[in-house]
């Protein structure tokens, strides 16, 4: 039941998101993550953070997968993207991909949901909530790395 009150809650934020009925989510397929996600909109950034009181972008991802999918996702955005789901190029990003990002050096520091339409999902830092964002961002497009397409194709 605490799913059910979660996804529509989702649903009523996939409107305020922009996201075109073409780009919409499926509801309970792969893309389940994504509608977890938009629901955590607005959460508080908080180090360390994998919970409803607040998240950091790694508490994020695997919080959502969690409650998602049933999947545990390791801990750090470096051990996410050594997940073994297969790893795809910006051009290839579905909905509920995870995304990676190099933001100190050239290592992995951060991850988001990617939720369709060339944007993601993500807790960037402190001071700051959880919200939806461009890739094309001037400060996140060059240093995207990579997604992971956790589970099975799309």
């Amino acid at each position: 039941m605490r799913h059910f009150w979660l996804w529509l809650a989702a649903l009523g934020l996939l409107g305020c998101a922009g996201l075109t009925p073409q780009s919409r989510p499926n509801p309970g397929g792969q893309s389940e993550p994504v509608l977890f996600a938009l629901a955590m909109i607005g959460a508080p950034y908080r180090f360390g953070g994998a919970q409803l009181g607040g998240f950091d972008c790694s508490g994020l991802s695997r919080f959502v997968y969690a409650q998602s999918l049933g999947i545990d996702l390791p801990r750090s955005a470096r051990e996410q993207s050594e997940w073994p789901g297969r790893r795809v190029s910006r051009a290839q990003l579905a909905p509920g991909d995870l995304v990676f990002f190099s933001t100190h050096s050239q290592s992995i520091s951060h991850v988001g949901i990617y939720a369709g339409e060339a944007r993601f999902i993500h807790a960037p830092s402190a001071g700051s909530n959880v919200r939806l964002q461009a890739l094309d961002d001037p400060y996140w497009s060059p240093r995207f790395r990579f997604g992971i397409r956790v589970v099975g194709a799309r």
